[in-house]
């Protein structure tokens, strides 16, 4: 698989991740079996890079993936980037609860789940927005890179003001943002400004939380236990988590239209939303989940698609004008 610079770390990272929010049970019902499947098939199609949090099943999510790296010898024997992020157990979750302490307390407890002395990427999990202004916090963050704690630190947001903040402070190496076919925002934005200052992307949500797949219709139920069913109106967090903030019903059409172009690709629109990603500039690494192996090894397959042609991307971008933009081309 192809690999890209991570950022200000240097590591090589494949550019199709493997996130891991679907083992923490916000995605319904995964099974400990089946998430050490699904790691283990990733990194068979060619995955390096593993992402967490400490707040996915309160840190069930990192357990596993600390047991399947062991399983390899350890992440760095098996040439695998593992990256956490932190800053949502805070409770209240406040700009405040983001200090040096919490945060030596925060990355202790993760390094004990994922069974490792030094977390290879720590980002702060969406904090409040006045953190990414506050330079102490990237002090702290910089004095915990000096101690050996984190070989390195990044941030994830949910809007395009909040990364080019977080990009006027050096030491940040990488940003994980929502981007996907249906929220176009950070493309003329916080990407370009990432690429000049050699920071890397993260692009999460890829699949518009499974919108983008086409599986869906009116009549789809999900899980009580599921965000899909419970955040549909920001019920929980951020609307812009689920379906990216478009409503559920443009997003099945919009889902409808990808699954017909994709066809005549011969690929899955699954596939086709992750080639997309891969082909736009300043994006390093793409983290879609996976509730079973065989999606995992198909989401790593798409790595392997030629890149899009212009007639692909215009149609994609009227797919985008048509359901998407009038919900989120302002927002986020």
């Amino acid at each position: 698989m192809e690999t890209r610079t991570f950022g200000k770390t240097g590591r090589q990272v494949s550019v199709i991740g493997q996130g891991c929010w679907q083992f923490g049970g916000d995605w319904g019902n995964v099974t400990d079996d089946t998430a050490l499947k699904v790691l283990e098939s990733a990194v068979d199609g060619g995955v390096t890079l593993i992402d967490t949090a400490d707040v996915y099943g309160d840190g069930h999510s990192e357990q596993l993936v600390g047991q399947f790296i062991k399983s390899l010898g350890g992440a760095d024997a098996a040439g695998l980037t593992v990256i956490t992020k932190m800053g949502r157990r805070a409770d209240p979750h406040v700009a405040s609860a983001y200090c040096y302490d919490n945060f030596r307390a925060w990355l202790n407890r993760s390094r004990a789940n994922l069974g490792i002395d030094q977390i290879h990427l720590v980002q702060l999990h969406c904090p409040p927005t006045p953190v990414y202004a506050n330079q102490q916090v990237y002090d702290d963050l910089d004095r915990l890179v000096d101690e050996g704690v984190i070989a390195a630190y990044g941030v994830s947001v949910e809007t395009v003001a909040e990364a080019l903040e977080a990009l006027k402070h050096p030491g940040v190496a990488t940003i994980q943002v929502i981007c996907n076919i249906l929220r176009r925002k950070p493309l003329t934005t916080v990407l370009p400004a990432a690429q000049a200052a050699g920071v890397g992307i993260i692009a999460r949500v890829p699949l518009a939380s499974g919108i983008l797949t086409g599986r869906f219709t009116a009549q789809t139920e999900f899980p009580p236990q599921d965000h899909r069913n419970y955040n549909r109106h920001g019920e929980a967090f951020d609307v812009g988590e689920t379906f990216s903030g478009v409503p559920y019903e443009a997003g099945i059409e919009a889902g409808a239209e990808v699954v017909r172009i994709a066809d005549d690709l011969e690929c899955s629109a699954a596939q086709l939303a992750l080639r997309w990603l891969i082909d736009q500039p300043g994006i390093t690494t793409v983290i879609p989940g996976a509730s079973h192996p065989e999606q995992a090894t198909a989401n790593a397959e798409a790595a392997d698609l030629t890149p899009l042609t212009p007639d692909v991307l215009a149609e994609l971008e009227d797919i985008y004008n048509k359901y998407a933009a009038p919900y989120v081309a302002d927002k986020w």
